[in-house]
C-alpha cells in the first residue's frame, strides 16, 4: 500500500468528524466512573468488562468505548492499556460503501460489522493503526439492539439508500 501523494481539493468524499474513540483501559468501571464524574459522560451501554459513555448533548450512541483488559503492560496496543481505534463518521450509506471500496482497493480493509446503531468498516493504516469508519443510522431509528453482527452492505445501501444526511438528520 503506497500513500505518496498530497491530498488536493480533487479528493473523493471523505468522513465529516470523529464519531467515537475507544481504550483499552485496566478497569472498565473504574474509568468510566471518573468519565462519568469528572468529565460528565453517561452510560450508554454496559456489557461484561465493557462501558460505552455519551457525552453530554451528545447526538452519538456513545462517544467513548471502554474495554477492561486488565493491568498488562505493553504500550498502546492489544498487548496493553490504550488507544484501541477512533471512528471516523461519513454522512452517508452510499459514501460508507465507496469508502469501502477505497480502502479495498488500498489493501487496508480488515473488518465490518453491523452494530445496529452504525454500519462500520475497520481498516488499518500503514503503520498497522486500527480505524474504523461508519454511518450513523439515524437515531430516530434506534430500536434499542446494540451489538455486533455481520454487515451486509448491499442490503443496508438496498433499506436506507436517499437517506438525509448527518448535517440534515441528526445536526
Amino acid at each position: 500500500m503506497t500513500h505518496d501523494r498530497v491530498p488536493t481539493t480533487d479528493t473523493p468524499q471523505g468522513v465529516r468528524r470523529l464519531n467515537h474513540a475507544v481504550l483499552y483501559v485496566a478497569d472498565a468501571e473504574v474509568s468510566a466512573s471518573f468519565y462519568c464524574d469528572i468529565l460528565g459522560f453517561t452510560v450508554a451501554h454496559r456489557f461484561a468488562g465493557a462501558f460505552f459513555l455519551r457525552a453530554a448533548h451528545s447526538p452519538n450512541d456513545h462517544d467513548l468505548g471502554l474495554f477492561s483488559i486488565g493491568h498488562r503492560g505493553g504500550g498502546p496496543t492489544r498487548a496493553g492499556v490504550g488507544l484501541y481505534h477512533l471512528a471516523w463518521q461519513v454522512d452517508t450509506i452510499e459514501e460508507l460503501a465507496a469508502m469501502r471500496a477505497r480502502l479495498l482497493a488500498a489493501g487496508s480493509l480488515v473488518g465490518e460489522s453491523d452494530h445496529g446503531v452504525s454500519k462500520s468498516l475497520y481498516a488499518q493504516d500503514p503503520d498497522g493503526i486500527e480505524f474504523e469508519v461508519m454511518w450513523a443510522v439515524p437515531s430516530a431509528t434506534w430500536d434499542g439492539r446494540v451489538g455486533t453482527d455481520r454487515l451486509d452492505l448491499p442490503a443496508e445501501l438496498a433499506r436506507w439508500a436517499a437517506t438525509p444526511t448527518l448535517r440534515e438528520s441528526n445536526c
